[in-house]
């Protein structure tokens, strides 16, 4: 009962870290833009936490602070930033490479935010992994394929490696009869094995998954590589993150494999509740590592060129500085605004999505 009851706490409390987690990534989005637009000499009317009615508010000089009721979201209201404004300090005033740094700032905190993250992640491993060939299982379908040891893989069908990561993403967008490309650095020299047989496994429901059948080489631990191995990672982490949109666009990947805040929060329950098998430490360190993919997410996201996001804004702002002359604020008003419409909708549909798989295994076109 006494066990039951401490598993229950931990669960308690780390929902309480995933949301502040979470309030964290949104927090630091908006606190780029805010401390770019004070630096730029532009007035900030409001820089609020969360979404809803306001539960605090502190007003201190031209700048109102609130916390608001919904946390899932927040904004940094400035002058002039969506309509015409003659006060001299409003955003629409500002140079307007002023207003791409302001604008760009939110996302450029995030990645930053992920860098951190992954640092604290990184610090705790006792050592890295590699992607150098150091043994092979018995009856190894790469080492028969022409794999050897001390190579160390480079590509895989294409994607290319540099963490160990990369490698688990690469093997994972493998598709049957699950011969990818694989190129390696054997004796300094890059060298194409063309299309080599690896081994699979087939999971209860039907599908099959490459696995490793080799092991690699450990990178011993410092100050440097600590550094070194969180910035490949955050780099690697954007990268997949990319490569993932990219697929959405061209159908790699189908609706069914988008998630929402619903489809986050099932993700961050189901991660906690497997490291709390091992230790509260291991659960958190899951709900840490999915907020690191959730930061680097909304960062690159909203520096696509969508209207009603980041993206969306710098585009306006690189045409005015190539105009050298802004774009009627009506006619950007109606292209965010239509953005937005469809942004809402798409959301609106996600999580539609995300509920019918909490209930059916399945989400829409799945």
């Amino acid at each position: 009962m006494e066990l039951i009851i401490i598993n229950i706490l931990q669960g308690i409390a780390l929902g309480i870290i995933a949301v502040l987690l979470f309030e964290l990534i949104i927090f630091i989005h908006e606190f780029g833009h805010f401390i770019c637009a004070k630096k730029s000499g532009v007035q900030v009317n409001e820089f609020a936490l969360g979404m809803g009615p306001k539960i605090i508010k502190l007003k201190k000089g031209e700048t109102t602070y609130s916390l608001r009721l919904l946390p899932i979201g927040g904004f940094c209201a400035m002058e002039g930033e969506d309509e015409e404004s003659d006060n001299p300090r409003a955003f629409n005033k500002a140079k307007v490479w002023k207003k791409i740094i302001i604008v760009a700032a939110g996302a450029i905190m995030n990645i930053i935010l992920g860098f951190i993250m992954m640092l604290i992640i990184q610090v705790q491993e006792p050592y890295y992994a590699s992607t150098t060939i150091a043994q092979f299982a018995e009856n190894s379908y790469t080492e028969k394929g022409g794999l050897q040891l001390g190579d160390k893989i480079v590509s895989l069908d294409g994607y290319k490696i540099s963490t160990v990561n990369d490698l688990s993403f690469a093997m994972a967008m493998v598709k049957e009869p699950f011969t990818p490309e694989i190129i390696v650095i054997r004796n300094g020299e890059k060298l194409n094995l063309g299309k080599i047989q690896m081994n699979y496994k087939e999971n209860n429901d039907g599908t099959k998954i490459l696995v490793y059948d080799f092991y690699v080489n450990a990178v011993e631990k410092n100050v440097g590589t600590v550094i070194t191995e969180t910035a490949k990672s955050t780099v690697s982490t954007i990268r997949m993150v990319w490569y993932s949109l990219v697929g959405l666009v061209t159908g790699r990947f189908g609706f069914n494999e988008i998630s929402g805040p619903i489809g986050m929060t099932s993700a961050i329950s189901q991660v906690a509740s497997e490291g709390l098998k091992s230790s509260f430490l291991d659960g958190f360190n899951n709900i840490l590592m999915i907020m690191m993919i959730i930061t680097v997410n909304l960062g690159i996201f909203n520096l696509l060129p969508i209207p009603a996001l980041d993206g969306g804004r710098l585009v306006f702002l690189i045409i005015e500085a190539i105009r050298r002359k802004p774009i009627n604020p009506k006619y950007e008003g109606w292209v965010h605004a239509g953005g937005m419409a469809l942004l809402m909708l798409f959301m609106l549909v996600v999580a539609f999505s995300d509920i019918l798989r909490l209930f059916t295994g399945s989400g829409l076109g799945g």
